[in-house]
This record gives C-alpha cells, sequence and structure tokens, in this order.
C-alpha cells in the first residue's frame, strides 16, 4: 500500500503571472527556497522508499531541498513534467484569459489541446501512469515524493478522487504544497490536498513494539526468583 507524496515546486519570479511551461532556467526565487526549506523541516521525520521529480529546474531545485541530507538518489522522470504549452509557453496569464482555448481549458479541460503543445488528457495519463510505475517500484508499505507542476498534480489527484478531468480545475494546489495520496489494491484513499503547514506525524510509520525479553519476563513477575 504505497503512499505517495505529492509536492508542488516553490515560488519563482513567474508564478501566478506567466504560463511558464517548460522554460528553461527558471529557479526558485527567495521565497520558494524558503517555502522548500520549511517543507524539508516538516518532513524530516518522515521516511521516503524514493524521490522523483520533474526534469524542470524549479521542481529539481525544490526536490533537492526538500530531500537535504538524506541518503536518497534523486531521480527524474519526464513524465511527470510540466504542460507542454507549446505557443502559450512563456505567455502573460492574463493575456491568455482572452483567448477563446481558455475557456475550454477552464471548463472542458479534456477537450483542451494547447497549439503547439499537448492536450491535457495526454499530460494526465502520462503522470498517473507515472505514479502508478513507481508505485510497483517501492516497497507496498513504502512512502515516496515527487515533486512537480501545478495542473500535473492537479489532474493526478483528480484521478485519485476517481473525477473526470473536466473537474480538476475544482482542485487547488499552491506552491511548496504537499498532497498526499495512499494507493491500495482495490482503490486510492486522498489523505491529503494543499497542506502547507499541517502536522506531518500521521505519515510516520507506526512504532513496533518492543518484545519483553525472557529474563524481563521471568524476573519481573510476582512469583519470580528473588
Amino acid at each position: 500500500m504505497p503512499t505517495v507524496l505529492l509536492i508542488r515546486h516553490g515560488l519563482t519570479a513567474a508564478t501566478g503571472h506567466t504560463l511558464s511551461g517548460w522554460t528553461l532556467g527558471l529557479h526558485l526565487d527567495e521565497r520558494g527556497t524558503r517555502q522548500a526549506e520549511a517543507l524539508r523541516h516538516r518532513l524530516r521525520e518522515v521516511p521516503l522508499a524514493a524521490f522523483v521529480a520533474s526534469p524542470l529546474e524549479r521542481c529539481m531545485e525544490t526536490a533537492s531541498i526538500v530531500c537535504g541530507a538524506r541518503e536518497l538518489e534523486l531521480v527524474v522522470d519526464e513524465r511527470l513534467g510540466e504542460v507542454r504549452y507549446g505557443d502559450w509557453t512563456g505567455r502573460d496569464l492574463k493575456a491568455l484569459a482572452k483567448e477563446p482555448l481558455w475557456k475550454v481549458v477552464q471548463a472542458h479541460p479534456s477537450a483542451a489541446v494547447f497549439p503547439g503543445g499537448e492536450a491535457l488528457r495526454e499530460m494526465q495519463a502520462r503522470a498517473v501512469a507515472a505514479v502508478r510505475d513507481w508505485n510497483t517500484r517501492v516497497p507496498d508499505d513504502a512512502t515516496w515524493a515527487l515533486c512537480s507542476h501545478g495542473d500535473v498534480i492537479k489532474a493526478v489527484l483528480a484521478d485519485a478522487l476517481g473525477m473526470h478531468l473536466d473537474q480538476f480545475q475544482r482542485i487547488h494546489v499552491d506552491p511548496a504544497s504537499l498532497s498526499v495520496v495512499r494507493y491500495t489494491t482495490f482503490r486510492p484513499f486522498v489523505v491529503r490536498v494543499n497542506d502547507v503547514g499541517g502536522d506531518v506525524s500521521s505519515l510516520l510509520p507506526p512504532k513496533k513494539r518492543r518484545r519483553r525479553s525472557a529474563d524481563a519476563v521471568v524476573g519481573g513477575g510476582a512469583g519470580g526468583p528473588a
């Protein structure tokens, strides 16, 4: 029953006003670095079997900070990369909001295909496939983490919730937020969404009970030798 931590990258100078897409050379700003450091501190006690990230710098930097001093290889998986927005890449969001396709993206995303890019349904398919693939690579009771992008994480959460892709815009995922899905044979369980500061003790593995030694049992009983 693997559990996956879905982490959105931290803030960049473009977050919130530009559709960055696969723009290269876009790094975390000071705010994003602080966000990632805070998340590293929160997750420091949570054991991870794997850490996978989108190849884009903002995700790799976030993942590297969150991973911290763990002896864990950070693995790149292009299937977790940002939506390929094609001709929309790098454009101002306010300008894009005036495009006819914008309404499709918001109200009927399963039909949205970006000019020169990919369809949102294609993005969801590759991202969900990546998550389920990595679930088979870790032990059944393991927890592993991925660092990706807002729309990608929303698409994975929509699948886990059993929602049609046309509803995925109802999910909100902030920069450096933590969402958690536990996968089982029968169904996924969405444990938390868009957590930006909650307690994570529920993600820790249960403590193993210590068995009392035979000597302690014999020596500590009421009828034991003096």
